[in-house]
């Protein structure tokens, strides 16, 4: 009863309103008033406070953690659990792993070999979200799948990645049995796309929270095209109009699917990865629907 209760209050919760969330959530081209020299607004001839954009980093996103979409240190004491199957090309997960901790985030994650299903829903009760990077191998089985299968159902957050034909093994196991869709082929990236303003099929979703702040972003080395469903909404159209990434959201439940693991260690700091990668975990974290706490069933 307590977990209903708390559930329902949290849906009256809106995002803009949350306590772990920056005032720009949502928002990818970031707005301040114009000051005048006395720190007062700058009116036009209507009385209209006049804006105009913030500071921007060479890729032209806002600059500063505070148009990210989470506070610093907002998720302080929760975990994000890492099953981290590919480890090529010097991908050891340093780079995500300092990104995430800015907003109170650790990881545990385990490298190669993935855990007894029994070891990994022990750990799965503290954490708030699980990550799965794929291989070119299935590394999970059924019994895994029933355990990721009620972690999700629980209400915690999903992120399955895949890249370039053959590494999406998992994540099409895991991907298809809960969402109907898997990943193939492999597109050759290497270019940063804009906001999809025009729902032209090329660039990020526009005012999703997970793309906060960000008005353009490095889509990843070689990638993965998802299969697109009902269920699932897009959020990044590669450069060759081919979906790289989708997310999830119904029934207070959150996922992303991803073709584009390179992303996490591949010219890290093209283009506002760190930030998407942080604002990533904390929507998965769904403070909408728990809070600052992880709500046991």
């Amino acid at each position: 009863m307590r977990t209903i209760i708390l559930f329902i209050a949290s849906l009256l919760i809106t995002s803009s309103s949350l306590a772990q969330y920056n005032k720009s959530a949502g928002e990818n081209r970031i707005m301040k008033p114009v000051t005048t020299l006395s720190g007062g607004d700058v009116k036009d001839s209507k009385g209209n406070t006049v804006y105009e954009e913030v500071t921007a980093d060479k890729y032209g996103n806002a600059n500063g953690n505070e148009y990210d979409l989470a506070i610093d240190g907002a998720f302080e004491g929760q975990t994000a659990a890492v099953l981290h199957f590919y480890t090529g090309g010097g991908f050891d997960f340093d780079l995500p792993k300092k990104a995430l901790k800015e907003k109170g985030f650790s990881t545990y994650r385990w490298v190669n070999v993935p855990p007894s299903p029994q070891e990994l829903k022990k750990s799965l009760k503290d954490a708030s979200q699980l990550w799965i990077i794929s291989t070119s191998s299935q590394m999970l089985n059924e019994d895994h799948l029933e355990v990721i299968k009620d972690y999700f159902d629980s209400g915690k957050g999903i992120y399955i990645w895949g890249d370039n034909a053959p590494y999406y093994s998992d994540a099409n196991y895991i991907a298809e049995a809960l969402f109907g869709t898997t990943m193939n082929s492999s597109v050759q990236g290497e270019q940063m796309v804009g906001v999809d303003y025009e729902s032209e099929k090329i660039g990020l979703a526009p005012n999703h929270l997970v793309t906060t702040g960000l008005q353009n972003l490095y889509e990843g080395h070689t990638i993965a095209t998802i299969k697109e469903t009902t269920d699932l909404q897009p959020l990044i159209y590669g450069s060759a109009g081919n979906l790289v990434t989708a997310v999830y959201e119904k029934d207070g439940k959150r996922a992303i699917i991803d073709g584009g693991f390179t992303r996490l260690y591949i010219k890290w700091d093209t283009a506002g990865t760190a930030r998407y990668v942080k604002n990533a975990a904390a929507w998965l974290a769904n403070a909408e629907r728990f809070g600052d706490e992880v709500i046991a069933e």
